[in-house]
């Protein structure tokens, strides 16, 4: 009998999940079921999503991508963000974020879980202040971890929590001015909590409480970052560091419960300083899965920040970062919509892709393979099909037809993959 994976994994059990896990990523069952006892690997899974296909997040495995979509109260509607749901599991993201902070946020979250093969995961404290309908110095303490096993017991199968911001950080943030101060939504709600009680940050102060919640419904913790660098001026300043130390610490007290644990990280972040980040959470973090937003690499881009993420990303999972959560174009500007959440998929995926490719991951490069010998057989059914989006290559292709259907419009019979098909097979060769 066993409590968790991570439990299980101790024990030397090989779930389902980890059988799933192990065939998706070609890796041996037994050397994943190791990792996941090092904490090396997370498989959220909550004993409460059945509809669950589990994945795995960490060491050796496929980098993953994450999709945030949710109501606000200026964006509120359900049956879109369900929409939208559909979209991204279809787009193949392996997880999903419920980041809804208004209304009926529990009716939804149920749906999502029942209909979502793909990881679920939220942010209580997004929930505490709509669900409640207080304001945010008047909640207490048992009701922020009444929020917290709702969710679990919903079955949500990785919640972020901003554990690590405790007192001594934020004095450590008010020290050290930033150009963007906290821009982290818990982590600035909790700081302000914490301000006007005049108290520590409840997640860590009664750590072992959100432990027992964890425990209970094999929850994974998203340790997050609530000093997380909102610009590139604010990247791997003392309030950042000295979270990071916390959030290891926290780790290890998570592990020793059996709690599987992700860390989370930045954020905006110049391209020099990505792999350093990279290097130095995976040392204080004792090796736990690390999840990133972005990063994103340069401030001047709204409209285009899942690109400027895109770049990051590729570079931050190529040195070690083991999870990414998407950024839409709408960044910063408001709520995406269905377009800008596939463009954002798409970009995610290809950062992912292609770190994976640099990570030596078991079959990454034989899909780009694929696509190459496609490309010298001048075969473009074949080249749509392999497409990491094949509608887009399509519409292209229909969009601009060409004289002869085996070249483009951009060469024609000056193509050089038909030509030299031709001159290596024999072949005459006419391009009047």
């Amino acid at each position: 009998m066993y409590t968790t994976q991570m439990d299980a994994a101790k024990k030397g059990i090989i779930t389902d999940q980890m059988r799933i896990v192990a065939e998706k990523e070609k890796m041996d069952a037994e050397v994943l079921r190791g990792l996941v006892a090092e904490g090396k690997v997370a498989i959220p899974a909550n004993k409460n999503h059945s509809s669950l296909n589990p994945e795995g997040i960490g060491q050796g495995l496929r980098t993953k991508i994450n999709v945030n979509l949710g109501v606000s109260k200026d964006c509120y509607d359900i049956n879109l963000e369900l929409a939208k749901a559909k979209k991204a599991i279809e787009l193949k993201a392996e997880a999903i974020m419920d980041l809804s902070c208004y209304g009926k946020t529990q009716e939804f979250r149920r749906n999502l879980v029942e209909m979502s093969s793909a990881m679920i995961g939220t942010v209580p404290m997004y929930d505490a202040v709509g669900m409640l309908d207080k304001d945010l110095k008047d909640i207490t303490v048992d009701e922020f971890f009444a929020v917290v096993e709702r969710h679990a017991e919903d079955g949500v199968d990785f919640m972020t929590i901003h554990c690590g911001m405790n007192r001594a950080t934020a004095e450590r943030v008010k020290r050290n001015k930033r150009l963007t101060n906290i821009v982290s939504r818990g982590g600035s709600l909790l700081f302000a909590w914490m301000e006007l009680n005049n108290q520590e940050n409840p997640f860590y102060e009664y750590y072992d409480r959100l432990l027992d919640i964890c425990e209970k419904y094999d929850v994974t913790l998203s340790l997050g970052d609530a000093c997380r660098p909102g610009s590139i001026n604010d990247s791997t300043d003392p309030a950042q560091i000295e979270e990071l130390i916390t959030l290891g610490e926290l780790t290890k007290r998570a592990w020793a419960r059996n709690v599987q644990v992700m860390i989370e990280g930045p954020g905006h972040m110049a391209l020099n300083e990505i792999a350093a980040n990279m290097l130095l959470e995976k040392k204080l973090c004792h090796g736990a899965p690390f999840y990133v937003l972005g990063p994103i690499v340069t401030d001047i881009a709204p409209g285009y920040d899942h690109i400027t993420s895109a770049i990051g990303g590729a570079i931050a999972a190529a040195n070690g970062a083991d999870f990414l959560c998407y950024v839409t174009p709408a960044e910063h500007l408001r709520l995406p919509n269905l377009d800008d959440m596939k463009e954002g998929i798409i970009a995610a995926r290809i950062a992912a892709h292609a770190a994976d490719i640099a990570k030596g991951i078991a079959g990454a490069r034989e899909w780009d393979n694929q696509m190459s010998a496609a490309r010298a057989d001048v075969d473009f059914p074949r080249m749509i099909e392999l497409a990491i989006d094949p509608e887009k290559a399509r519409m292209y292709r229909a969009e601009s037809a060409p004289e002869c259907e085996d070249t483009c419009t951009m060469c024609g019979k000056m193509c050089p993959m038909k030509n030299m098909k031709k001159i290596l097979n024999g072949e005459d060769l006419s391009i009047i």
